[in-house]
């Protein structure tokens, strides 16, 4: 079974415990929902330096491009920020469909009874 890929997108906050954690439960939710979630907030910071400036640019262009290749953005938690609603306007211009964690769920729930 093909999987469509789903870019993750939350208020990730500032504690990287946190991040991590709701980060791979979100995944994880997304996955068993039927879809091959794609979270760069799990890896580029393995390899990344957001406190410099190219590479900060850099990692939102992988960014950008892996939403680009997406079939769906799902938007996680109760909170929307910045970095949340570029998401939704980034997927809105690349005629992405965007929907909550709680929709995905929902239409999992409504096809497999």
């Amino acid at each position: 079974m093909k999987r469509p890929l789903a870019y993750i997108t939350s208020a990730w906050g500032s504690c990287e415990f946190e991040i991590i954690e709701n980060a791979a439960k979100y995944c994880r939710a997304v996955y068993e929902a039927g879809f091959s979630p794609i979270c760069p907030i799990l890896c580029q910071p393995l390899y990344l330096n957001s406190e410099i400036p190219a590479e900060h640019s850099n990692g939102k262009e992988m960014e950008r491009e892996l939403l680009r290749r997406s079939r769906f953005l799902v938007v996680c938690g109760d909170i929307i920020d910045e970095d949340v609603k570029s998401d939704i306007a980034a997927a809105q211009q690349y005629r992405i469909a965007a929907t909550t964690l709680d929709g995905i769920l929902t239409i999992k729930e409504a096809t497999n009874p």
